[in-house]
């Protein structure tokens, strides 16, 4: 479905169930350049575990309008507007890599209406090569491929085709959506400063093989955290919810139950 914030369309699925105050809701929030569609062998399946489940699309992502967010503080700001549009009062977060920024900066601003958080290949600060941001600045494909062999562990994950090539399919998307998101990671430098306000029971998972947020730099991050659980899949890189969805899910779930 599609909901207005600043007059703007925005892509918000609730996987075809009506918001019940009752149940315990989860937000799952997608990295840089992706959509709402990475989350897809995840959002039925907690759904059916009887969570209210929604997924989004940033703005310029997706099926949202708009540009895209130029800061991470932006992109948690409206996030709230999101929740403030739907009436949550109080929810859980699912988020993968950039999102986790955006998860920890709505937490810095907005920590009340947090029940539980759960940071799948994330850390508290997201350097990002010069020379990655350089390629997607000039709209070069290349740059979906690099992210890609950085981001799976196994090449033989590599089924299908780049998933990114299918969200991403124009030098004018790599340049204004996957540009503008690698650049507002790489600036994000409030992170560890927002990691250090959480006190909600926390979940992190991690890829043994991921090669963009390492397992002693997620570690670190974990460790910030004392009432935190860390869960590592085996054979798996940076795009966990792609790459071991089935193990993923099952452990968010098993979380967000007790």
């Amino acid at each position: 479905m599609d909901i207005l914030v600043d007059n703007k369309k925005v892509f918000f699925s609730d996987t075809g169930e009506n918001y019940d105050s009752k149940k315990k809701t989860i937000i799952l929030l997608h990295g840089s350049g992706q959509s709402h569609v990475v989350w897809s062998l995840t959002t039925q399946f907690l759904s059916d575990q009887n969570f209210n489940v929604f997924t989004l699309d940033l703005p310029g992502h997706g099926n949202s309008e708009g540009d895209s967010l130029k800061s991470i503080e932006e992109m948690a700001d409206w996030l709230e507007k999101i929740v403030n549009k739907i009436g949550i009062k109080s929810f859980c977060i699912a988020a993968h890599s950039q999102g986790c920024l955006i998860a920890l900066e709505y937490v810095f601003k907005y920590k009340s209406k947090i029940d539980k958080l759960i940071f799948i290949g994330g850390s508290y600060e997201i350097p990002v090569n010069k020379s990655l941001i350089d390629l997607a600045l000039k709209g070069e494909m290349e740059s979906l491929n690099l992210m890609m062999k950085w981001g799976y562990g196994n090449s033989k994950q590599f089924i299908g085709g780049n998933p990114l090539q299918k969200i991403l399919n124009s030098a004018r998307e790599v340049r204004e959506v996957l540009a503008v998101d690698l650049i507002a990671c790489d600036r994000y430098k409030n992170g560890l400063n927002a990691v250090k306000k959480i006190n909600c029971k926390t979940l992190f998972i991690f890829g043994e093989l991921d090669k963009m947020i390492k397992i002693e730099k997620g570690k670190e991050f974990a460790g910030h955290i004392s009432n935190s659980k860390v869960h590592i899949i085996k054979n798996c890189g940076h795009m966990i919810i792609l790459e071991n969805a089935f193990e993923m899910r099952e452990k968010i779930n098993e979380f967000l139950k007790r």
